[in-house]
């Protein structure tokens, strides 16, 4: 799977009576067997907020590869998808309960995801061989 891209942003209302302003989307947008795709992941905004609780991160951003700074919207899609392979066959992914988001955090190699940035600001992109590569094995 090549990695194309991955980006996070704030969703905002589009009429008064809606609650998007409440929630962040994030994707990450790859090609696999020859056809390109998108995950999003719709999340609730809260969870930004206690990601220090199910991350070594206790600020946003959370580095900087090159002139890119990379925040915590913009790694949730790619670290669903490395947990949930399964999720490449989906187009959207919701989370409203923090236990369930918060699993898909643990034992993640976070150094490794910065490899992914790396790529994407360095060479257009990065080629994901095992997602097994990015969980952190019991010593």
């Amino acid at each position: 799977m090549f990695i194309k891209s991955c980006s996070g942003y704030e969703l905002e209302k589009e009429k008064p009576n809606t609650s998007e302003d409440f929630f962040n989307r994030s994707e990450v947008t790859f090609q696999e067997d020859g056809s390109e795709k998108t995950l999003q992941v719709l999340y609730l905004r809260y969870f930004d907020e206690v990601m220090g609780e199910f991350t070594p991160y206790q600020q946003d951003p959370l580095f900087q590869i090159g002139d890119r700074a990379v925040s915590f919207k913009d790694i949730v899609a790619i670290v669903c998808l490395i947990k949930n392979p399964g999720f490449r066959h989906r187009k959207r992914v919701y989370f409203n309960s923090k236990h369930e988001f918060s699993s898909f955090f643990k034992d993640v190699d976070y150094e490794k995801i910065k490899t992914i940035f790396e790529g994407l600001v360095h060479q257009n992109g990065y080629e994901l061989r095992s997602p097994l590569e990015f969980i952190q094995q019991p010593q």
